[in-house]
């Protein structure tokens, strides 16, 4: 079983606002990521926010751990709750390719471009922790190489929704 991740606790400084809840084509860029999840996932939750269009999750260990304490919540729970494999999200990028889940399969391996996108195993829970607990550099490409996860490159990119323009290059791509 597969659990989808959005990983939602950012501060969006680079954005100036909110950006879960910017919009593309009337619809926020946390819904537009929580669907496209839904299409590969059985359940998808929202890490680091209280308010989501699904169930949400706090950061592990703590707020402010960046993109890893969201995908340590999920980990967690999906290793409680007997789930395989995480695929996580930012919320930023949820413009996803129809095939980007078999793409990555199989886990681990994450997008070389956005190692935020990625299919972690449920298993790889206490290395996560284990890295948020140490002194070394706590980033996604880190976690990657201590689990040996494959970077995968794929045609078509992704946005990645950090400023204003950004958006509005991204809403330009998605319009028919």
């Amino acid at each position: 079983m597969i659990l989808g991740a959005v990983l939602a606790g950012g501060l969006s400084s680079r954005f100036g606002s909110d950006k879960a809840l910017a919009q593309i084509g009337g619809r926020t860029l946390i819904s537009l990521t929580v669907d496209a999840l839904s299409g590969w996932c059985e359940h998808v939750v929202v890490t680091g926010r209280k308010v989501a269009p699904a169930p949400t999750l706090p950061d592990w260990p703590r707020a402010g751990m960046g993109p890893l304490g969201g995908l340590a919540a999920a980990l967690h729970y999906a290793h409680d709750e007997g789930y395989e494999v995480v695929l996580s999200c930012g919320v930023d990028a949820g413009l996803l390719p129809e095939d980007l889940h078999q793409a990555l399969e199989p886990a681990p391996s994450y997008l070389a471009s956005q190692p935020v996108i990625g299919l972690w195993p449920a298993a790889a829970a206490a290395q996560l922790d284990a890295l948020l607990e140490s002194d070394e550099r706590h980033s996604m490409r880190r976690f990657a190489e201590l689990l040996g996860a494959r970077p995968v490159k794929i045609a078509v990119p992704i946005p990645n929704i950090n400023t204003p323009a950004d958006l509005a290059e991204a809403a330009g791509q998605s319009s028919p």
